[in-house]
Order: structure tokens, then C-alpha cells, then sequence
């Protein structure tokens, strides 16, 4: 096991969905949990789950890799964004908002789901207005099925909206405690494990 700051990493896992080698790490533990949630007790297909998008931002010198822990479809139809972190769920809220509105370059997607691991919000996209709470508030994929039909995608963002959510993902996603001379664990966390 080693650590550098908060993080630990204990050596390797293999990735629930797809079996490629990451970091394990309490964080990704979580994901892992998560994922298989989503297939083994939620009832959606491991090809509904893509696991680790990335939204790339440079604002002055900046530069951020935002990681989109899951996105969910239903059928071939992306639905929501999932995003795991520790603490408060009020602070993932924008963030996760943010991703959802631009993870997908032809539409924003209708919902967010922001989860610490043992709470959860699904949040509406358009209003950010929370519409569950719980871990419940993670859809099975019947109840996804029905939130497709009860919100549609939304047009795609631009000009000034669109860079006001690139804005809050630079600013909510930068890694401030791994500015130091070993950023491994930002690494880690952007997917580049050496």
C-alpha cells in the first residue's frame, strides 16, 4: 500500500465493466460498488454503463480532465449521469449537473444522479431541481425506462451556457490537493496509471 496526501492505493482491481486494470483505491471501490448495483440489483445491461467519459477544460492555465464516474443509457439513449464522491452531496450538485449538460456533444442529458455511497440525489438537468433522495434515488432500469418518458433530452448547450458549465466542471473538478511535486494520485483519478 502506499499514500501520498489523503490517498491510498492498495495495487490493482479489474474494472467491473469493462476488465481493464485500474488503481485500487478506496474512491474506485466505490465505483466498482457501484457499477455493480447498477447491473446485478438496478437490472441494467453492462453495455447500458459507460464507465469513465472525460470532459477536457483550460481555463487560463487551468487545465482540468473532468471524470464521469458512469453514464447511463437506456436502450441506445443516454439518460443520466452518475458521479461518486466522498462528503457532501449539496457540494457534487453543479458538477454533476455541469457533466450531464455536456457529456453528450448532440443533446444535454434529462438527469444526474450525484452519490457519496451511502446517499444519493437524482437531480433534473434543465432546473436542477432534486427529484429523489436516498439511495433509491439511483433508478432501477424499469423506473429509468419510465424517466426517459417523463424527460426528454435537451438541445445542446452554447456560447455563453456552454462555457459557464465548462467553467463550474474547471473549477469544482480541479485537483488542488495534488499540486505538489507528485501528482500521482491525480493521475490516478484521471486514468493515466503508471
Amino acid at each position: 500500500m502506499r499514500q501520498t496526501g489523503h490517498h491510498f492505493v492498495y495495487g490493482t482491481l479489474h474494472d467491473y465493466l469493462t476488465g481493464e486494470e485500474l488503481p485500487d483505491t478506496d474512491d474506485e471501490r466505490f465505483r466498482q460498488t457501484l457499477a455493480k448495483l447498477l447491473v446485478e440489483e438496478r437490472g441494467f445491461a453492462k453495455e447500458e454503463l459507460e464507465p469513465r467519459l472525460t470532459i477536457e477544460t483550460l481555463f487560463g492555465t487551468t487545465f482540468v480532465r473532468s471524470v464521469i464516474d458512469l453514464t447511463v443509457s437506456v436502450g441506445s439513449q443516454r439518460l443520466f449521469v452518475l458521479r461518486y464522491g466522498p462528503g457532501s452531496l449539496v457540494t457534487r450538485e453543479k458538477p454533476a449537473l455541469a457533466a450531464a449538460r455536456l457529456i453528450d456533444p448532440s443533446c444535454c442529458l434529462p438527469l444526474a444522479v450525484v452519490t457519496n455511497g451511502q446517499d444519493a440525489e437524482l437531480l433534473e438537468t434543465g432546473s436542477g431541481k432534486v427529484l429523489a433522495g436516498g439511495m433509491t434515488a439511483i433508478p432501477s432500469r424499469a423506473r429509468a425506462e419510465e424517466l426517459r418518458k417523463e424527460h426528454s433530452p435537451l438541445p445542446p448547450l452554447t456560447g455563453a451556457e456552454r462555457e459557464r458549465n465548462l467553467r463550474v466542471l474547471n473549477a469544482f473538478d480541479v485537483e488542488v490537493c495534488c499540486q505538489e511535486k507528485n501528482a500521482t494520485f491525480c493521475n490516478l483519478r484521471a486514468g493515466i496509471f503508471r
